[in-house]
């Protein structure tokens, strides 16, 4: 059926409904689940991988803020009071949802890189497609996709450590960090503390983070973003980038999707692009050989995709 006529809803858009529910319900999961796990003390029984990173990125960028403080109070012990304290205030860190959620994503990202690498040799840094783009006669979206290669460079060498840089927080997460340093600190707050918040603040820069050089790389390829949305040319960091762009999703949303159980999210997402629903199966069996794309993909417009998408409630959070 054509794009431009779009069907009443019938028993096929209440069944990806369904599909949605239940994904939501897994998703759901996922923030309890995590400050669970990451307010355990003994990890003998929880050795996954994801909460092993997402603890080193939290405590990283406990260490980062901590190491400011001291350097604005003139101590000379900085990594020994940023040690000293980190291990708590990484735990005060764990209570906030959004920073979780931004994190878990952020390994399964990674996890979705190496997954890549392995099966399909694809370099995951410089991929195809990036490199084509940093060829571009366009000069501007050129130089926009070499700043993001060498991004992508620094997040896998962090990836590598289980760190995060307070550079790479979008700008709503960097804020909502600072005021949980505060509120950690209550009535000790210092004025070294004052001084490096305000030497932080006034030295970060969103529009410089990998996840916002990625998005104006897909803007920058206007009509031609589609081709972000090959995974096996486009590499995951570029993929995540322009589904989460074009179908109308958080960033979150978009890696979540690409999990093996959220099989109709992706296949929803993707056909809310425009892609074509053969494209739209192509791409999902890349990222999942085993995955069964439903079948309702096929007759549904893409408008009707990012309707439902919208109705499924998963939000900003996820």
């Amino acid at each position: 059926m054509p794009d431009t006529v779009s069907p009443e809803p019938g028993a096929g858009q209440e069944s990806l409904r369904e599909a949605l529910a239940r994904g939501n319900t897994t998703l759901a999961r996922i923030g309890p689940i995590l400050s669970h796990l990451l307010a355990t003390p003994d990890h003998s029984l929880f050795s996954d991988e994801l909460v092993a990173r997402i603890r080193g990125m939290c405590h990283h960028l406990a260490w980062q803020v901590l190491r400011a403080q001291a350097e604005a109070g003139g101590q000379s012990g900085r990594e020994a009071f940023a040690d000293r304290h980190g291990e708590a205030l990484a735990e005060h860190f764990f209570g906030s949802p959004a920073l979780l959620a931004h994190c878990h994503a952020l390994a399964l990202e990674w996890q979705l890189t190496e997954r890549l690498e392995s099966q399909y040799g694809l370099d995951p840094v410089l991929s195809p497609l990036v490199q084509e783009l940093i060829a571009a006669e366009d000069s501007g979206l050129a130089s926009t996709a070499m700043a993001a290669l060498t991004a992508q460079a620094r997040f896998a060498q962090t990836q590598r450590r289980m760190e995060l840089p307070l550079s790479e927080l979008p700008g709503d997460l960097f804020h909502d960090l600072l005021m949980g340093w505060r509120a950690f600190s209550g009535q000790l707050r210092s004025d070294a503390m004052i001084r490096a918040e305000t030497k932080l603040r006034n030295v970060f820069d969103e529009g410089a983070g990998r996840i916002s050089l990625l998005s104006r790389v897909v803007v920058g390829m206007g009509g031609s973003a589609l081709q972000a949305l090959e995974i096996d040319r486009a590499g995951a960091a570029l993929f995540v980038s322009a589904l989460a762009a074009r179908s109308g999703q958080t960033r979150v949303a978009a890696v979540l999707s690409t999990n093996h159980q959220q099989t109709a999210r992706l296949a929803l997402g993707l056909r809310s692009t425009g892609l074509e629903s053969a494209e739209v199966e192509r791409q999902v069996l890349r990222l999942d050989p085993q995955a069964v794309p439903p079948r309702e993909i096929s007759a549904l417009p893409s408008e009707d995709a990012r309707r439902l998408l919208a109705e499924s409630g998963l939000g900003g959070a996820a």
